[in-house]
């Protein structure tokens, strides 16, 4: 089913919708599928349903999910906002990921449900707005950034090799002022370990566009992407990953609008490279990320340990450096 009508030409108020997304320790989501009298009836689709006049996002997915699937949620937390033309609404949908709940889901409006694998749903046909979410819900909780030119190449990849036996499942690889050479030979010491763990490997666009396609996708400077008419050197297809550095809200949103897969948000608190900078703190941070239409990550001066806040303020996870990585 085409949607008839484009955001750009359609005029019809907004439909506030919460969103909820569940998901089980060992990966599986829950989806559920519209029932017969509803529109796109047979459709799959992430559990939710409008606002009530006075809500709030969070209010909204407790008192939906308890009236179509029986279950009491505890907490949830927001994760992106997005919006979608129907034929038969407008809506923007705020995607929450729902962290605790109790019960065990039943079906209160005649509806199917299911818990499916984010990367293979096994149930078709899924709802237009919620396909292209199942992969970022792959994204890890931790994006770490190399640091060969703070520490040495030899002691980085000793470090690296520690932290991908502890469970780092995604690095981006960013080393300014390395010669050609020497990043050529880090890179291929780097993408053996990568793929070795599985891990989501992204080279920052400060290095040449052809290890972008060797690796699984770029991470763009903000210097570069804010440009006018900025287009990719690599086509899109080729890359599996694409990411931003943002500073603001004005670079976010046109990270957003160039279909970046997700950002870096920063700093949140003072860096090594910038120690006299405060940074925007969390209120600030979250702030700009309230309507965010891709996921962030929250950057500066952060361990693992800030996750839970990065989280609260809306962040889908933490990326560092020092924090990963150590310092010399």
């Amino acid at each position: 089913m085409n949607d008839t009508v484009t955001a750009a030409t359609d005029t019809r108020p907004l439909t506030e919708v919460a969103v909820g997304i569940l998901i089980r320790p060992d990966g599986q989501v829950l989806l559920a599928q519209r029932p017969t009298g509803k529109p796109y009836a047979g459709w799959w689709e992430f559990p939710g349903g409008k606002f009530e006049p006075g809500e709030q996002a969070h209010e909204a997915i407790v008192r939906e999910l308890h009236e179509e699937l029986g279950l009491t949620v505890k907490s949830s937390r927001a994760w992106l906002v997005r919006e979608h033309t129907y034929e038969h609404a407008r809506v923007r949908l705020h995607f929450r990921l729902v962290d605790r709940w109790s019960g065990e889901p039943e079906s209160r409006e005649g509806q199917a449900f299911g818990w499916c694998d984010p990367a293979n749903a096994g149930v078709s046909p899924l709802l237009p707005a919620t396909a292209p979410l199942m992969r970022l819900l792959a994204l890890p909780a931790l994006y770490a950034i190399s640091a060969a030119h703070l520490l040495g190449t030899e002691v980085f990849l000793s470090r690296l090799d520690k932290a991908l036996g502890e469970g780092l499942k995604g690095l981006q690889l960013r080393e300014p002022g390395l010669a050609d050479g020497a990043f050529e030979h880090l890179f291929a010491e780097v993408l053996l370990r990568c793929r070795r763990h599985s891990v989501m490997l992204l080279v920052n666009s400060q290095h040449p566009a052809r290890f972008w396609a060797q690796a699984d996708g770029v991470h763009l400077r903000a210097a570069e992407f804010t440009v006018p008419g900025y287009s990719l050197q690599v086509p899109r297809d080729q890359l599996t990953w694409v990411a931003a550095s943002c500073h603001d809200e004005r670079e976010l949103s046109q990270a957003a609008s160039i279909g970046v897969d997700f950002a870096v948000l920063g700093p949140v608190g003072p860096t090594q490279s910038h120690p006299g900078a405060a940074g925007m703190g969390w209120p600030g941070f979250a702030a700009i990320a309230a309507l965010t239409p891709v996921p962030v990550y929250a950057l500066g001066g952060l361990v693992t340990d800030d996750l839970r806040a990065a989280r609260t303020a809306g962040a889908h996870g933490v990326a560092m450096i020092a924090g990963a990585f150590g310092r010399r």
